[in-house]
């Protein structure tokens, strides 16, 4: 959430850079000045009344001390009323505070200034790639033949049990999902992220401080009995570790990874491109988030966006990343790179991780502060990636690597998976 302050002080500003984004805020930021002059108004009054209301509880004090008592009744009687005044301020004044955050929270993050234009994927730059193209024969097959040729994944099972996206792993490859997951954690590890285990399950206001409630609540999974919401990635409930948390300049930055599962509606999609693995409701993710200092937050990226790219490298995959234009950037981010490899058998590229720095939009609903060594207090910057989600890396991995004797495993995985081909 972008601070009152910055959006009051620079409204023209703010409104240019939304527009970038495709996002029309020329009506909302008149209502956000405005709500924010009856604040201030609403809270002079409360601060008027609290003062008088101090100023004759004193006079009372000195009245009753003086024998005065039918002077100090008076003044008693003149409180009562200040009282149930303050009481009405101070409600209308929280219903103004709320209308004001209600609108604060319809403003998506600003982008960053090397954002490109741009109002669609298409208009996503590629950064740069590597990696070796396989060279498969015509009658190469996708991974979804591949998963029945060799037993390795149940779609229809997967419909049977809970519906279409939800599948089943069996065998080699369910030992394949495994071995990825450790690779990615143990990788991590070595870069010095703190492993953590969070929950699957998450309050609103976890859903709140990360920014995926409001604006994504249709593509969440929501158990309403208890109000809780499952995770569509483990950024949730890792980020909202430090919510509410006063840091110290010298903690950071604060390196954290985490696996989990992962869920998302992903309601309307729909056709080839959503076909076997390439969009699922259920699906494996190790995650990376770190809480840096604002100063360090783009030097950060750089490096989270160059770690991601060994995990590729080490896979053995063709890669490339792309900068993501104004116009197909996620509502929280201020600068993200997105990694995608190429599936040999669809002959088409698969996105595989997302790379963001939030700067302090999400620290500000989240109330995660540091204090530096002057002791003043600033909110401090969250970055996040995917490193990496496992269904479209294991559908590249076994369309890239198959063989007439079976799908060859990559070197770095075969520690991990113990065996060397699927066959």
């Amino acid at each position: 959430m972008l601070t009152l302050k910055y959006i009051t002080e620079n409204s023209e500003d703010v409104i240019a850079r939304l527009a970038r984004k495709n996002f029309d805020g020329a009506a909302v930021i008149a209502q956000i000045i405005k709500s924010d002059a009856m604040r201030k108004a609403t809270q002079l009054k409360t601060d008027d009344a609290l003062a008088r209301l101090n100023s004759l509880s004193k006079e009372v004090g000195l009245l009753m001390k003086s024998g005065q008592q039918e002077a100090a009744n008076k003044l008693k009687a003149e409180t009562t009323q200040l009282k149930e005044t303050i009481k009405i301020i101070g409600e209308r004044l929280t219903a103004v505070e709320q209308d004001l955050n209600d609108l604060l929270v319809q403003i998506p993050n600003l982008p960053h200034a090397s954002v490109p234009d741009g109002k669609h994927a298409e208009d996503n730059l590629v950064e740069r790639e590597g990696g070796v193209m396989p060279n498969l024969p015509a009658d190469a097959l996708p991974h979804w033949d591949l998963a029945k040729k060799y037993d390795l994944i149940d779609f229809e099972l997967g419909v049977k049990i809970s519906g279409a996206g939800f599948p089943v792993y069996k065998g080699k490859c369910a030992r394949l999902q495994r071995a990825l997951i450790n690779f990615f954690l143990d990788n991590a590890n070595e870069a010095g992220y703190l492993e953590v285990q969070p929950p699957y399950v998450v309050n609103a206001a976890s859903g709140y401080g990360t920014g995926q409630l409001p604006d994504k609540e249709g593509q969440m999974y929501h158990c309403t009995v208890d109000d809780l919401y499952l995770i569509p990635t483990a950024e949730v409930p890792v980020t909202n570790i430090y919510r509410d948390v006063m840091l110290n300049e010298a903690d950071l930055p604060i390196k954290n990874t985490a696996y989990s599962a992962c869920f998302r509606r992903e309601a309307g999609s729909y056709g080839k491109d959503v076909r076997g693995l390439n969009r699922l409701h259920q699906f494996d993710k190790v995650e990376i988030v770190q809480i840096q200092h604002p100063d360090k937050s783009y030097e950060t990226l750089d490096q989270m966006v160059s770690y991601v790219q060994t995990l590729v490298e080490k896979l053995e995959l063709p890669w490339r990343i792309l900068r993501l234009c104004a116009g197909d950037m996620s509502f929280t981010s201020a600068l993200t790179f997105d990694f995608e490899v190429y599936s040999a058998a669809q002959q088409r590229w698969l996105e595989v991780s997302s790379v963001s720095n939030f700067e302090s939009y999400q620290a500000n609903r989240l109330k995660c502060r540091f204090k530096d060594k002057d002791k003043k207090t600033a909110l401090v910057h969250t970055l996040n990636g995917s490193a990496m989600a496992l269904p479209r890396i294991v559908a590249a991995l076994l369309e890239n690597n198959q063989t007439p004797e079976g799908i060859r495993i990559p070197k770095a995985l075969i520690p991990y998976t113990g065996f060397e081909f699927i066959s």
